[in-house]
């Protein structure tokens, strides 16, 4: 209705042409109008036409050779007449050429209308001209110009500026020959767009038991103006409004108005900027959920069918909770399909029959048929073109001679998503039942992304300049390592993961590690494998000082193991780990000169079951970590009390207690919420011994590693402070700075949205707020007593980079001893998507 009434909110203006007055030339000859006569035709020429089919223009003017006519007579003035309504001519003449005796011949002359060569958009953006041209592109150099033509094409523009949100359109039109075609013209389209209409006001009429204004909130991008509606500018969409009105009455029948119906809606010009909307509504009565009974179900009981369903007698009866709850609303498995679906019954199909409606009461039967179990026989995977087969299928949930379930089918398009080789939203699962042996197959098609990763950049810390190099292989395959021709440019395919980094500012600061990751060792089980190396080297001879430095090196061996119990989200990790640390004169720590030992074993304890690795918008992450090295001061015969440096921290001793948590849930439309939790712990063995001069936490800024690696700290993100500010209350600002904390905790909220989901990007916008804090003592730990923070920022995952970030943030409380504690801009790079971040 919208659009039927554009034309009256456009103004229009083009080329006129008027049809000539029909009338009947006699070359030597004079009729008499007052005594006509029959003649025979005796043939029918036409003058002056070019370009079309002159045998079907003589039939279209039924003076065919033959034919009786009465002259003067009606026959004459229809011929013209019904030539001219065909729109193809500028002029139509109808010439008697010659009577001889009772024949006559007639001769018509036309002037031919031009043929639209192309058009010549003149008012539009680039993109508008694009988008316009390809609509009209089919009436280009076949279309004679006539008053079709203009009017298909003023409904063509004005249909696609009105769903832009322009409504006050002003077209124009006028033509210039084309020299590249013969009797063709460029027609030139001059558009006065206005500008983008807003929603003054939206009414609504018949609604009795519904506010206006509820029913406005059920618009959700149909807004009227506001003036406090900051994000809301109440910009007019005819797309985005014919969604609110169909998702305006879903949300009136899931009260109960199961009636309920626009019976008209229309949109007026409320001044030159703006429309208003109104809408009739007939909401009908509420309506109840009465009896409900149920045919058809064999394998399950009524009661535990009804328990399932969870909609009991008497409540508000609402089509969409009903569907939810026999159907399912995406991958959740509470629903009466899903215990069917997961126990092998993969024809099941349930209907629901409103056999009763009495007053304000809906009787429901619901019909179910069972169907055969099936059970899984050939599962098969396509599109894979780099990754092997086994990677894929070793990852697969429905396995040959298992019951189909519909609950490890979606756990195993999770799981392929995890692997990061494959775009998560093109793994479509396709199950082909064999109903002649209850059998399934199922095949999987995936399509394989960029997973490798390269880190090249350039920062400034220290007071140097300091640049970063890094390799990440994602899909590495160490088996085809001596194969020259698995090179693309490593070996691929085997899921395993190789990285190697560097990092320098020249003499100052030097940085080397490498990591290789096994995900199935052995192949047949999944136990994980790692192994990685590193060696860091810092010097200070700013003071004059020669010799002062730190070099760290280390070596980590890991297994991992996937769970199924509690359940089979959870994976247990034993890890294996050497560090060596050499001082040599350099101050900031316990001791500052001398060698000392860090042999630990790591325990960790984690279940993950986001659905997403780059943005989840359901799921949790939680991580439980102990850490401890051999108590070596209890097992020794040392005096601590009188003991030197170096026979004090040779063997760095100390237990490490570390808990995260991270939850996501979708709220409405796009938005993504994500709560986090952090907690660690850094404890001692022996008070003689004092705590562990490495392994402590630094609390602030962006987190991310640089030279306080050398330091063995664990750095934690802080967005709106600088780094490593947060430092417990009375500290020795330099001490604390330089040495970490043994004791923090950390609290985020965030609120997502995704502005880009695609194979070659992921972006998404936040809005956080943090509140987090470090001790020296566990006496002194107080939960709530934490420093805040809050802001904005925008993260972006490239498969080649990882993801990166930029922050604002602002602290709200001061550090005391720090004048720049407060850090607005926090940027990060190959960020992690899981752990202490």
């Amino acid at each position: 209705m919208l659009l039927v009434g554009l034309p009256t909110m456009a103004q229009i203006t083009r080329p006129q042409s008027n049809p000539a007055t029909p009338s009947l030339k006699v070359k030597g000859t004079d009729l008499d109008y007052f005594q006509p006569k029959e003649y025979i035709i005796g043939g029918t020429t036409l003058s002056g036409a070019k370009f079309i089919d002159k045998e079907v223009i003589i039939t279209l003017s039924k003076l065919i050779k033959g034919e009786r006519i009465l002259l003067p007579g009606e026959a004459t003035s229809a011929a013209i007449k019904t030539l001219w309504s065909q729109g193809l001519f500028d002029d139509v003449e109808l010439n008697i050429d010659k009577i001889v005796e009772d024949t006559v011949y007639f001769d018509i002359q036309v002037v031919e209308r031009p043929r639209l060569s192309s058009f010549e958009l003149n008012g539009l953006t680039k993109s508008q001209k694009t988008d316009i041209t390809e609509k009209l592109n089919s009436k280009s150099g076949k279309t004679i110009i006539n008053e079709n033509t203009y009017n298909s094409t003023t409904g063509t523009i004005n249909k696609y500026l009105a769903e832009k949100g322009y409504f006050f359109t002003k077209i124009e039109y006028k033509t210039k020959p084309d020299p590249n075609m013969e009797n063709g013209v460029v027609l030139q389209v001059f558009v006065d767009r206005g500008r983008k209409v807003k929603v003054h006001e939206v009414l609504f009429t018949g609604n009795k038991d519904f506010k206006s204004s509820q029913l406005r909130k059920y618009l959700k991008k149909t807004k009227q103006q506001a003036f406090y509606k900051v994000f809301g500018s109440g910009k007019f969409s005819k797309e985005k409004y014919e969604e609110d009105k169909e998702k305006l009455i879903a949300k009136m029948q899931e009260k109960g108005y199961r009636d309920a119906v626009i019976i008209k809606d229309t949109t007026y010009k409320y001044n030159e900027k703006s429309i208003g909307v109104k809408i009739d509504l007939y909401e009908g009565p509420k309506y109840y959920v009465g009896n409900i009974s149920w045919t058809g179900n064999a394998k399950y009981a009524t009661k535990d069918l009804t328990k399932v369903l969870g909609i009991e007698k008497g409540e508000i009866f609402s089509e969409e909770k009903l569907n939810v709850k026999l159907h399912g609303n995406g991958a959740e498995s509470d629903d009466v399909s899903s215990i069917y679906l997961n126990d092998g019954y993969l024809t099941f199909n349930v209907e629901p029959v409103q056999t009763k409606i009495y007053n304000d009461t809906v009787d429901l039967e619901i019909r179910i048929y069972e169907g055969p179990q099936y059970t899984n026989n050939r599962i098969t995977v396509k599109g894979n073109t780099i990754t092997n087969d086994r990677v894929v299928l070793r990852e697969v949930r429905t396995k040959p001679g298992d019951k189909f379930s519909k609950e490890a089918l979606v756990r195993t398009v999770r799981d392929l998503g995890q692997l990061g080789n494959f775009d998560e939203s093109k793994t479509v699962p396709t199950p082909k039942p064999n109903p002649s042996d209850g059998t399934v197959d199922i095949e999987y098609a995936v399509e394989e992304k960029p997973s490798d990763q390269v880190e090249l950049s350039g920062g400034f810390g220290g007071g140097r300049v300091i640049g970063t190099i890094g390799l990440t292989f994602n899909n590495f395959s160490l088996r085809n390592i001596l194969n020259p021709k698995a090179y693309r440019p490593l070996p691929k395919g085997d899921g395993q993961k190789l990285s190697l980094r560097g990092q320098t500012n020249g003499k100052y600061y030097q940085s080397y590690s490498f990591s290789f990751s096994e995900p199935w060792l052995g192949g047949k089980k999944p136990v994980s494998f790692g192994l990685s190396a590193f060696t860091s080297l810092q010097s200070n001879n700013v003071t004059g000082a020669q010799g002062t430095k730190i070099r760290l090196n280390g070596v980590t061996v890991s297994l991992g193991r996937k769970l199924n119990w509690p359940d089979n989200y959870f994976q247990l990790v034993h890890s294996i780990n050497a560090q060596q640390y050499i001082l040599n004169n350099y101050g900031g720590y316990l001791f500052s000169t001398g060698t000392s030992y860090n042999f630990n074993l790591t325990q960790e304890f984690s279940r993950d079951s986001r659905n997403s690795p780059i943005f989840p918008t359901e799921g949790s992450y939680f991580k439980f970590t102990i850490q401890a090295t051999p108590p070596y001061s209890l097992l020794n015969n040392t005096n601590y009390a009188t003991a030197s440096d170096k026979q004090r921290y040779r063997f760095t001793e100390y237990h490490k207690w570390k808990f995260e948590g991270q939850w996501f849930q979708r709220l409405a439309g796009k938005f993504v919420v994500k709560a986090q939790a952090q907690f660690g712990f850094l404890g001692l063995y022996n008070k003689a011994v004092g705590q562990s001069a490495f392994e402590r936490f630094k609390l602030g800024g962006d987190g991310m590693q640089g030279f306080d690696f050398l330091q063995g700290s664990e750095l934690i993100t802080m967005r709106g402070y600088a780094n490593n500010v947060v430092i417990p209350v009375g500290a020795d600002v330099n001490t604390a700075r330089q040495s970490g904390s043994p004791i923090f905790s950390k609290y985020v909220m965030e609120l997502r949205y995704p502005v880009i989901a695609s194979q070659s990007a992921t972006a998404y916008l936040i809005g956080f707020a943090e509140g987090g804090n470090t001790w020296n003592r566990f006496a002194d730990f107080n939960p709530f007593n934490v420093r805040r923070s809050a802001g904005i920022g925008a993260r972006i995952f490239l498969p080649i980079f990882g993801m990166l970030g930029i922050d604002y943030g602002h602290a709200f409380d001061n550090i005391p001893g720090i004048r720049d504690a407060k850090q607005n801009f926090t940027f990060s790079i190959a960020q992690q998507l899981g752990g202490f971040n």
